[in-house]
């Protein structure tokens, strides 16, 4: 999934702004800001046309989670009197936009919806909608990104029916999409 490029950008993007993201006298809404304007768009850069194992999805949860914790940083608690880390659905609690798991989806689903309004002359509809001709290598196959787009379609409730013609209606499309944005990821 990603390519050795983006992982230097992505850890350029989070060492540039470190500093800042610990920074006491800046507000957390500040450093919240930081992070959507600075990190997120480095790491999202591609991912419609990603397809994500669950492992890199955890890779990407766990990624968020150190940037909210360094943004957040930790608490004290109330009986001991010690300072801890911030557990993970505290964070997700005191984040209140949505998290990286869901943009990913959000944005996939949406270009899922740019492809099929393309056409299927197009290239672009032909290379991630067809099928590949020839032999497959040996074992498992991966994962591919109309699987993905399976997969986020029955966490709505609509992974038995064709993608493609649930597409082509774009007002059922984009109700679909504003779901998948709105769903409760772990």
């Amino acid at each position: 999934m990603f390519s050795l490029i983006q992982l230097c950008i992505l850890i350029a993007s989070y060492h540039s702004v470190q500093n800042l993201l610990s920074f006491r006298l800046l507000s957390k809404n500040l450093k919240i800001k930081i992070c959507r304007t600075i990190i997120l768009p480095a790491v999202l850069y591609g991912c419609e046309n990603w397809s994500l194992t669950l492992r890199e999805e955890r890779k990407l949860r766990v990624f968020e989670n150190m940037v909210l914790r360094k943004i957040f940083g930790s608490r004290r608690d109330e009986v001991t009197g010690e300072w801890r880390r911030l557990h993970n659905e505290e964070l997700n609690d005191m984040y209140s936009s949505p998290n990286i798991l869901r943009v990913t989806k959000w944005i996939r689903m949406r270009w899922a919806g740019h492809v099929v309004s393309m056409g299927e002359e197009r290239g672009v509809y032909r290379v991630l909608v067809g099928k590949q001709e020839g032999r497959r290598p040996l074992g498992r196959p991966r994962r591919r990104w109309v699987d993905n787009i399976r997969l986020d379609l029955q966490e709505v409730g609509c992974g038995y029916m064709d993608w493609i013609g649930l597409a082509q209606d774009r007002d059922r499309w984009r109700t679909l999409v504003s779901a998948v944005m709105n769903l409760r990821v772990p």
